[in-house]
């Protein structure tokens, strides 16, 4: 089990709540700058396929299965660049509690678009490669890949550093 101290959630010895409120919403936005150029590359990607010449040998579920995660990944950058543009238009009224919070809530919500978007993206083109039968479990071990090391493993250290100690 962790040493309490060494956590970073809540307030740092000598912290103030301002403080606090400013060191996690700069925490957010860092997290959010690593995360967005990949994202953004997923969609730029995506929005090239339709011009490709096998593009129009697709089937339709496979153009509904591309639209999807073309939606997906929207959805997700519009997520998680919602904290940015949040604090461009409200920084300088006192919200930075509500900001941090509703960031928190968006940025978590992208991920999950983004894992969704990214199993789509993986099934479509193993799909196209290999059959729907091998693209099934590929975009399932994706999915569970990414739940797993995006969400699972997080909160499962949250519930193990909230049990009570024996001691």
């Amino acid at each position: 089990m962790s040493d309490p101290d060494d956590r970073t959630a809540g307030p740092q010895p000598g912290e103030s709540g301002k403080e606090r409120i400013d060191r996690e919403l700069i925490e957010l936005l860092n997290g959010l700058r690593v995360i967005l150029p990949g994202v953004q590359v997923i969609l730029a990607f995506l929005l090239t396929v339709p011009f490709s010449s096998r593009f129009p040998n697709l089937t339709d579920t496979q153009h509904l299965l591309y639209f999807l995660s073309v939606l997906l990944t929207v959805g997700a950058i519009a997520a998680l660049t919602l904290p940015a543009a949040y604090h461009r238009i409200r920084f300088r009224e006192g919200d930075k509690e509500r900001m941090l919070q509703i960031s928190n809530v968006f940025a978590i919500g992208g991920l999950v678009l983004l894992a969704l978007a990214m199993a789509m993206v993986v099934f479509l083109v193993t799909d196209v490669l290999f059959g729907t039968s091998v693209a099934a479990p590929v975009a399932l071990l994706v999915l569970a890949l990414f739940v797993g090391t995006w969400f699972v493993i997080p909160l499962w250290r949250k519930a193990t550093d909230d049990e009570p100690s024996g001691g």
